[in-house]
């Protein structure tokens, strides 16, 4: 089975918080052969992990060690790199679907994911808006 995971699942793998189980149950359930990730999940993965420190949740030493594991496994992941036609469709993406909520990020990530749509087994999302917008680009989102 291959996945997209956007940010906000893939912390998901890293900090325990809602959703956690549900993930930790579908990569025991399912054979996982592939996780992809857009390339910008690395600037997202830090920077939310640091607003957890900034809100208290984690403590720096914490946050430290979070992001090296998520370095450490970067080998694990497929990386969807950012270039031109990835940026292109997230504009596309916004002029459709902008009124419906969908922010900057969301679209790149959305856009990476719709590059491999014809291999993914799920697109996982824990953004309900996203989640929304993924099933009308008919994804089969979790």
């Amino acid at each position: 089975m291959k996945i997209f995971l956007d940010t906000s699942s893939l912390l998901k793998l890293y900090h325990y918080e809602q959703g956690t189980e549900m993930l930790d149950k579908l990569f025991e359930d399912f054979a996982v052969s592939k996780v992809y990730l857009s390339e910008i999940a690395k600037v997202e993965f830090d920077s939310a992990i640091w607003k957890k420190v900034r809100t208290g949740e984690l403590m720096q030493d914490e946050a430290r060690s979070l992001i090296d594991s998520f370095e450490l496994d970067y080998n694990k992941y497929n990386f969807i790199e950012l270039d031109s036609e990835i940026v292109n469709n997230a504009r596309n993406l916004i002029s459709k679907h902008g009124t419906k909520g969908l922010r900057t990020l969301d679209s790149i990530q959305l856009s990476s994911a719709l590059t491999v749509k014809s291999e993914l087994s799920f697109f996982i999302t824990a953004d309900d808006i996203l989640r929304k917008i993924a099933e009308t680009e008919d994804l089969i989102v979790k």
